[in-house]
């Protein structure tokens, strides 16, 4: 069994930002994490006179590698080390290639640069960021059988699913000075040498690698001193200030995207801070919610009543007096241009929306055979053709008359300059009788939108999340909705007309952007089982129960002492069974005083943390193992009673757990 990392970076490149390479770190992360070989992947480069100095100054294999932007993706190249120079010239032609972190190179470039792919390890970004596209993969063809993964998740997902690629997980990481923490994410391949072609041979098959040496994928390396755990469910206990929490941090530092429940941080006393947090969490409601009247807002924010008004007046006004100047006219308002209207433009958009539309029905693949059914292609290719020409000829159209209304205007004011007669005022009555239709609807949409009703609920473990509209009752909400020190006052004073609330919306200092927020409110209520709002201690239950359902979004779970602040019918009832449920998602790690979680959720994995003071130096250890195990042992190999430890940790000790038992329960069942 071989322990490999073949994703390391040694020099900073375009792609990175500044690091300084310490081979020392490197040094010590191979020794500490016992690693039996690891390859070099600098981003589309390839330093020879480095990997050579670390290939002399390690005890183990070193690969050369080089990690290449390829068509959009990350694909990791790995050589033997008996075709250095070869392997090398072949780089420097990567290099040339990509001059910008935004750059990458073709397919057909990679195969140029390296013609024979079955030479090398080809392993893409599969289930990664940024990773190699289907099609490009395609391409690859039997040149690629394993894949890049992030997670422990994806790992066992992998393994699981036939028709995934066979996973590997490493540490894609850039060794500096003085670092504290190193990486553990490593792969093991049943292979009995570190060459090449033995680590190729391993990557074909999926019962050839694992997570961790001896469990396969069931456990894995939690922090870099050698600590393990399940890839389900774990419990750690032990006395007050012996290492729980510290451990809990530590491996927290191990891994991108951990949640992490922290001891004391969902008591939830205060209920106005409560509403807020239940309002950010459900914010995506609102917005979908709001989402069409947000458009309209946009749209209705354009349109100036007062400005509209002015317009006719003015219209008014000017036809009054060219009237009155009827007698008078001279040559140049005799002209029948003088006083001409414009013609008015065809609206093309609905026409570009049908062409799309009968672009996509030709075009999709997928439900082909329904569309087929209804429709021929023969009958979609007509209707398209016919749509493209009217909207050509429409295009046409419009292009002469906006020429003709360009030359109209031109000529009209030449009239105009030379004229002493009134001209009448230029006045779209059509876009005025529009506008006005378009302000009578926003109105009656505001007065719907602010009827109260309920526009969502969501059940979460007994609970019940509910979204209502309302109205705003008070300046004080808008200014508390806003969260800045603004005057809303002249602003409500009109809350009940919607058109002039939102003229005056413009003069507060808000972004236009938010302007919909403030036409209706959106209250959330967090409803216990019986239909009635969450109490101080059934909203702490409530925010533990969404945390830990939040946390699939996760990678590992991490929950350090949840009774601390819940009774024990709670965390058996309700608890418990939602983090096994997660357990067979994701790692779940739980640290624990109590035996309702520690001994009754039934964990796969126990650890014990111990603190030792000797000789005024204090000295933590973790001993770990199955809790059926009558022994847990620590990384040294030291071994501890397993039924010590739970009696003393959740049950205050043997002699206490028997007393309670045999003097006080059993005397109450009798």
């Amino acid at each position: 069994m071989k322990k490999i990392d073949l994703h390391i970076h040694t020099v900073p490149s375009i792609s990175d930002t500044t690091f300084f390479f310490s081979l020392n770190s490197l040094k010590d992360y191979v020794e500490k994490l016992e690693i039996d070989c690891i390859a070099i992947t600098n981003h589309n480069l390839f330093d020879k006179p480095q990997f050579e100095q670390i290939s002399q100054e390690l005890s183990i294999k070193v690969f050369p590698g080089i990690e290449i932007d390829l068509e959009s993706g990350h694909i990791l190249l790995i050589s033997e080390n008996d075709e250095l120079e070869d392997f090398n010239s072949k780089c420097k032609k990567v290099t040339e290639l990509i001059k910008t972190k935004n750059d990458w190179i073709t397919y057909e470039q990679l195969i140029a640069i390296f013609p024979l792919l079955d030479k090398y390890l080809l392993i893409p970004h599969y289930d990664k960021k940024p990773n190699i596209k289907e099609e490009t993969l395609k391409k690859l063809g039997d040149n690629i059988f394993a894949g890049e993964v992030t997670s422990l998740r994806k790992f066992k997902a992998c393994i699981k699913e036939s028709d995934k690629l066979v996973p590997v997980i490493f540490s894609d990481y850039r060794f500096t000075e003085n670092m504290i923490v190193f990486p553990t994410r490593q792969t093991y391949v049943d292979a009995e040498e570190s060459t090449l072609r033995a680590i190729k041979g391993c990557l074909f098959d999926k019962s050839k690698v694992f997570l961790s040496k001896e469990e396969g994928n069931d456990s894995f390396q939690a922090t870099d001193d050698g600590v393990m755990l399940s890839t389900g469910l774990n419990v750690i206990i032990g006395e007050r200030s012996s290492g729980k929490t510290y451990t809990l941090n530590k491996i927290s530092h191990s891994y991108d995207n951990i949640k992490y429940l922290k001891q004391f941080s969902l008591l939830q006393n205060d209920e106005e801070k409560f509403r807020e947090l239940v309002t950010t969490r459900h914010s995506l409601v609102s917005e979908n919610y709001l989402k069409e009247f947000k458009d309209v807002v946009y749209d209705v924010n354009e349109i100036d009543i007062k400005a509209n008004n002015n317009k006719i007046e003015k219209y008014i006004d000017s036809l009054k007096k060219y009237a009155s100047e009827n007698d008078k006219l001279d040559s140049f308002s005799k002209c029948k241009l003088y006083n001409e209207t414009s013609f008015e433009t065809d609206d093309l958009e609905n026409l570009k929306k049908l062409i799309k539309a009968t672009e996509l029905l030709l075009e999709n693949k997928e439900y082909k055979s329904i569309i087929n059914k209804h429709i021929t292609d023969q009958l979609l290719k007509s209707l398209i053709l016919e749509l493209i020409e009217t909207h050509n000829e429409t295009y046409r159209g419009n292009l002469k008359k906006n020429w003709t209304n360009d030359l109209i205007d031109r000529v009209k004011n030449d009239l105009r300059i030379r004229s002493s007669t009134t001209a009448i005022e230029d006045t779209d009555f059509a876009k005025i009788q529009m506008d006005k239709i378009k302000t009578i609807k926003f109105i009656e949409l505001v007065r719907k939108l602010q009827h109260e009703k309920e526009i969502d609920s969501k059940e979460i473990r007994g609970f019940k999340v509910v979204a209502r509209t309302k109205k705003y009752t008070g300046a004080s909400q808008l200014k508390a909705k806003s969260k800045r020190q603004l005057a809303f006052t002249e602003a409500f004073n009109k809350y009940n007309d919607p058109y002039k609330f939102l003229v005056v919306l413009k003069t507060i200092g808000l972004e236009e952007t938010e302007y919909y927020k403030y036409f209706a409110d959106i209250e959330y209520k967090t409803l216990n089982k019986y239909g009635f709002e969450v109490s101080g201690g059934e909203r702490s239950e409530f925010n533990l129960l969404h945390e830990i359902s939040d946390a699939l979004k996760h990678d590992i779970l991490l929950i350090d002492e949840p009774e601390s602040s819940f009774d024990n019918i709670f965390l058996k009832n309700e608890v418990n069974e939602l983090i096994k449920e997660i357990s067979r998602e994701i790692p779940v790690i739980v640290v624990t005083h109590n035996s309702t979680i520690g001994a009754s959720i039934k964990p796969d994995y126990l650890l014990y943390t111990q603190k030792i003071i000797k000789d005024e130096n204090v000295d933590y250890k973790i001993y770990y193992g199955h809790p059926t195990s009558k022994t847990l042992k620590n990384v040294n190999g030291e071994e501890i009673q397993n039924l010590d430890i739970l009696f003393n940790c959740l049950e205050a000790g043997q002699e206490a757990y028997y007393e309670r038992k045999n003097r006080t329960y059993e005397i109450l069942k009798d």
